[in-house]
């Protein structure tokens, strides 16, 4: 397995130019795409009123020169960096962003990856990037684990008695919820994605027509009563 300072940043050298595309190949399964755009749309949603963290999926992270003649590395399936400008991006290159790497990362597990992702992934995150959390998912069989960067090692994090795992990061729970990772706030209650957002309103929107209906219905009941009594509603 390749050390840390195999990856390290040479000293002195004269970086590629920032605007770099991203080099990722395909995600694995229509479970996986599915999962990355959940994070990405959810997290985009209950943070549409800030302009200043940056969320992506499956997009190349360059941080070496070195790194761009090496196999050995891939983007991460999600990411999140904070204190960043919110704006459309190709690919992260360290260098052009300040010299910061993401605040948060999860990968999503498959066959393929799983030992990348809890080893060579795992350690880069740790040694170099130095990201304060780390999380792994699978879709397929819901292996779900996080760490906390704490003295410079990934340490687990404990779940909560529903089984949920603090960000520190996001101040948002993660967890499994029909088969999916999703947000949950600090009272353990489910982040809505804005698809179910879009139904509660249209359920509630229906709901009221239904009762308004029945009050148009009841009242129109009510005069017709009072007119065979030989009383105009009208006048009442």
């Amino acid at each position: 397995m390749s050390t840390a300072k195999d990856f390290e940043t040479l000293e002195d050298v004269i970086f590629p130019p920032g605007d770099l595309e991203s080099n990722e190949p395909p995600l694995e399964t229509y479970l996986h795409l599915q999962q990355m755009l959940l994070l990405i749309k959810c997290l985009d949603w209950w943070w549409r009123d800030h302009n200043n963290f940056f969320a992506a999926g499956n997009l190349s992270i360059y941080y070496s020169p070195r790194q761009r003649k090496s196999q050995d590395f891939r983007g991460p399936d999600f990411f999140v960096v904070l204190d960043t400008e919110r704006k459309p991006r190709d690919s992260w290159v360290v260098w052009e962003e300040d010299g910061k790497y993401p605040n948060l990362i999860i990968e999503l597990l498959s066959k393929s990856t799983a030992a990348i992702d809890k080893g060579l992934k795992k350690q880069i995150y740790q040694d170099i990037f130095r990201t304060p959390e780390y999380f792994w998912f699978d879709p397929k069989n819901l292996e779900f684990a996080g760490f906390i960067l704490l003295g410079g090692t990934y340490q687990p994090i404990e779940p909560n008695p529903q089984g949920l795992l603090w960000s520190q990061q996001l101040s948002l729970y993660l967890g499994v919820h029909e088969n999916q990772l999703r947000y949950f706030n600090a009272e353990g209650q489910l982040m809505p994605t804005p698809e179910e957002i879009a139904q509660w309103e249209a359920n509630h929107a229906e709901q009221e027509k239904q009762r308004a209906e029945q009050e148009t219905q009841r009242a129109e009941r009510l005069a017709a009563k009072l007119r065979e009594l030989g009383v105009d509603p009208d006048t009442i």
